[in-house]
């Protein structure tokens, strides 16, 4: 399974308005911040498990905090005037974050804002109401899976580098992309050239001027 494709799917639009009423941002921009963000989560999941040691402690996490119930009702885990369906345990981000990521939570926060327009203070706090979730969409798919502790470090080992490709895909889709409008913006160029050369009357018509100079050409004698 495809840990991004489990998260996403329980992101859907409603609770992506929700979300995005929460935190400060529009629905646009809390979407493309909720990209890198999910991918700074799982890669850092993926990091931090690829010792033994790193993997037991998230294995005992999952255990005891982060079974997946979290998903059942996703409303009112976002709405902070709702009851909260979960412990205050699994709901902290901020403390998922810091275990995560450490110091690097605010710079990470700092660029996503920066590079979404959601600003830093709105990313941070993106970034915390989706780290349980990432956690519970993890949780649910170890007791699903029956994983174990290998079991989990070679799941979280194969979803970054299933990240890493499809970023290295949309990477040279967009260099690709960038190439088409550049040699599309070259040939229009050309051409707007081509018909300044045309126009023999001066009078901005280049076209004008190069139809009736195939007229000529046809014209019989």
């Amino acid at each position: 399974m495809d840990l991004m494709k489990i998260i996403q799917s329980q992101l859907t639009d409603v609770v992506m308005d929700q979300i995005a009423g929460e935190v400060g941002g529009t629905r646009e921009q809390t979407t493309s911040a909720s990209h890198g963000i999910l991918n700074t989560l799982i890669g850092a999941l993926a990091k931090n498990t690829s010792n033994q040691q790193g993997a037991e402690s998230l294995f005992n996490a999952l255990e005891k905090d982060h079974d997946g119930s979290l998903l059942d009702n996703l409303s009112d885990y976002i709405d902070p005037k709702a009851p909260h369906p979960v412990s205050e345990r699994t709901a902290n981000g901020l403390g998922i974050l810091g275990h995560l990521l450490g110091d690097k939570a605010e710079l990470i926060s700092q660029l996503i804002g920066k590079e979404t327009g959601l600003g830093k203070g709105n990313a941070l706090g993106l970034m915390a109401k989706l780290a349980p979730i990432v956690l519970a969409a993890l949780g649910k798919q170890k007791q699903q899976g029956g994983f174990n502790i290998q079991d989990l470090m070679g799941f979280l080992s194969n979803e970054n580098q299933s990240m890493r490709q499809r970023q290295l895909e949309e990477q040279r889709r967009l260099e690709e992309e960038q190439r088409r409008i550049e040699a599309q913006r070259q040939q229009q160029a050309g051409m707007g050239n081509l018909m300044k050369l045309l126009d023999f009357d001066g009078d901005g018509s280049g076209l004008d001027d190069a139809m009736g100079m195939l007229g000529k050409l046809f014209r019989k004698k």
